[in-house]
């Protein structure tokens, strides 16, 4: 069976006995029966366009259509080297976002290997500082300009606040372990002892994660059931995300600094969804495990907080 052929049948599967595919087809290409029954019969061949169309029409799965059970086709976040990248960067991940709203059942998992970006969205120094590190990294330019000289665009901020608006209006399951800070910390002591950062900025970033860290602590202690934080401290987490409602999946799965590949084939998302699962059953909830035990993971994390600031030579007074 041809790729058309299997195309046809996962259609004719959706509407069932009752529909003429040839009306159904020509309905949506927008084309005429004549046209719609050469390309049902084989007489004609689809376009790209056209497959693609059909296949949204019908939320029918391009990875199977055209590829089988042990392939997916994948879509990739854009390749940030400019400003303007990682504008089109924010908006296109919101927008994959945005269709979750509102769905019954909606749900963002995240494997918190690192801070997940839409805690250091805004106009704080430390989501500044987060765009300075990104912007350095992913476009490697041999003459590092000081944090200090680093300027961001109004437009910038715009757009990355449209993906935490869109973050914070799903129900949210995070995953995090004792590491999940320590790339941002490490980020401030190098830029900090690379002479790119200036002392003061960097004390500051060490006490807006205190601050940080404070505010995620007491959301925790909420009892809001859109927002459930798990402590896992057997797995090494890879900051995967999967966002599901009770029709349709999406899985993110990183392949650089902020680069993702992105796949809603059902059978790899509902696999990841199981895995999702399996690591939280084997996690510690932040939310209902009692004073106790939240307390003793954050206070881990003050203190590595207050270490990091200490190399600098300062001392943090503990206020959280």
């Amino acid at each position: 069976m041809n790729q058309q052929q299997k195309l046809l049948k996962a259609i004719r599967k959706q509407i069932g006995k009752s529909d003429s595919i040839n009306d159904v087809v020509a309905t949506v290409l927008n084309i005429s029966y004549d046209a719609a029954h050469r390309r049902v019969s084989g007489k004609s061949k689809f376009s790209i366009d056209e497959a693609v169309m059909l296949c949204r029409q019908f939320r029918i799965s391009m990875d199977h259509v055209f590829e089988g059970d042990n392939k997916v086709l994948v879509e990739k976040t854009k390749e940030i080297a400019t400003f303007g990248d990682l504008e089109l960067y924010f908006e296109q991940s919101s927008g994959y976002l945005k269709q979750y709203i509102g769905k019954p059942g909606a749900t963002l998992y995240y494997s918190a290997k690192d801070i997940p970006l839409f805690y250091t969205i805004g106009g704080t120094l430390l989501s500044k500082f987060k765009l300075y590190v990104w912007m350095n990294l992913l476009i490697g330019k041999e003459q590092q300009e000081p944090f200090e000289k680093f300027v961001l665009p109004v437009s910038l901020l715009s757009y990355s606040s449209q993906l935490k608006t869109v973050y914070d209006a799903v129900a949210v399951s995070e995953i995090w372990n004792d590491t999940t800070i320590n790339s941002t910390l490490q980020q401030i002591l190098y830029f900090s002892e690379s002479g790119l950062l200036s002392m003061k900025n960097a004390l500051e970033l060490y006490e807006e994660m205190r601050q940080l860290m404070s505010s995620i602590e007491q959301k925790s202690a909420e009892n809001n059931p859109d927002f459930h934080l798990y402590y896992n401290e057997l797995l090494i987490l890879n900051n995967n995300v999967l966002v599901s409602e009770t029709e349709k999946m999406s899985l993110f799965i990183p392949y650089t600094m902020l680069g993702y590949f992105i796949t809603e084939d059902q059978n790899t998302c509902k696999n990841a969804g199981a895995y999702f699962l399996h690591q939280i059953k084997n996690s510690k909830s932040l939310n209902l495990s009692g004073t106790r035990d939240r307390k003793i993971f954050f206070n881990r994390a003050y203190k590595k907080i207050d270490y990091y600031a200490e190399r600098l030579g300062y001392e943090i007074d503990p206020l959280y």
